[in-house]
């Protein structure tokens, strides 16, 4: 039979998201907002407002879907149970026309399965990676991969995959790093830093990454940019995304870098799972599309901030048309700007 030529093909995990709507709960914070706290009476029953279970999610699950209806030909690769919640993301990836071939269906494994402590409009999420047997199946010649968070047991998965990129001179990597690669370390994942077309970030997991305290978005840009992508992207929450694409290098005597605001929410966001996996994957779709860059950067934050308008991170992904519309309705400053 003869294989599909995919556009886009996304690795990665997927998993089913429970939302726990707290009501009961005090944060709190000191002067680093990253070290806030979620805390709820101990040894207590504790009332919930409601509780929603999305299918089918995780980094690469999401952007394939939003690659999808995107109009791109999009498949996944991911592993899952022979369980109910399995059969249930299956169903998912299907509505959505993303390809479920290369989904690997494991017996007597469960699916991964998260629950999402949602409190006002952030959430906590209580995440465990199944253990799956990680392989790399025949993908044949898709022109882009997206790889993304994958668990700590897919060691075997990177010499795999790495081996097929050598030889798939053609095949285009964007890379969103997960939480388990990032700990792998730059060292480590070398390889895919230097082939990734595309690298997408937020501005912590870059200091992460680099290993350093720097605040400037510039000087981490230019330490991203080091580790060897054409084009290296800082999502950084409502302060907007900046990026350096040396893919014009040669038109322009310079690299440049860009920096693009947020698009205006219609209303306070409701949930904010997901919004940085619309970005990353409507960054790349739209690149992958054609597009020139500074037209990508105002796609992506268009879904971002669709996405946070629901609960989860798949209902509020948009289509081209979709996203048309809204450039169409954008303020007059909505456009990238030289830095």
């Amino acid at each position: 039979q003869m294989k599909t030529n995919y556009d886009f093909i996304s690795i990665g995990d997927t998993t089913i998201d429970a939302f726990i709507r707290l009501k009961e709960a005090h944060v709190y914070c000191d002067i680093n907002r990253e070290k806030c706290q979620i805390c709820m009476k101990f040894a207590d029953k504790i009332p919930y407002e409601d509780v929603w279970l999305v299918p089918a999610v995780g980094n690469s699950a999401n952007a394939a879907v939003s690659a999808a209806r995107l109009g791109l030909k999009t498949a996944l690769v991911a592993n899952i149970g022979n369980d109910a919640y399995g059969k249930d993301c299956l169903k998912t990836f299907k509505k959505e026309k993303v390809g479920t071939e290369f989904i690997k269906i494991h017996k007597g494994v469960k699916t991964n399965y998260h629950y999402v402590l949602w409190y006002e409009d952030d959430r906590t999420i209580l995440i465990k990676h199944e253990k799956y047997a990680y392989s790399l199946p025949d993908v044949g010649n898709p022109k882009w991969l997206y790889l993304s968070s994958l668990g700590a047991d897919a060691d075997n998965l990177y010499p795999a995959l790495e081996n097929y990129l050598k030889k798939h001179a053609s095949v285009k990597l964007s890379f969103q790093p997960g939480t388990y690669q990032i700990k792998l370390g730059k060292e480590r994942l070398k390889y895919f830093y230097q082939r990734a077309e595309i690298l997408i970030v937020n501005k912590e997991e870059s200091q992460r990454i680099l290993g350093v305290q720097e605040e400037s978005i510039k000087n981490l840009l230019k330490g991203l940019h080091n580790l060897g992508p054409k084009i290296a992207v800082i999502t950084d929450g409502p302060l907007g995304a900046y990026t350096l694409d040396s893919s014009t290098v040669l038109t322009t005597g310079g690299e440049k870098m860009w920096r693009m605001p947020i698009y205006p929410d219609p209303k306070p966001p409701y949930e904010r799972t997901g919004a940085g996996d619309a970005f990353s994957s409507t960054f790349t779709a739209a690149i992958a599309l054609g597009l020139p860059l500074t037209e990508a950067l105002r796609w992506a934050p268009v879904n971002s901030m669709s996405v946070v308008q629901y609960v989860g991170a798949r209902e509020g992904l948009l289509t081209r048309p979709q996203i048309e519309d809204y450039l169409k309705k954008a303020p007059p400053t909505y456009f990238p700007k030289e830095i």
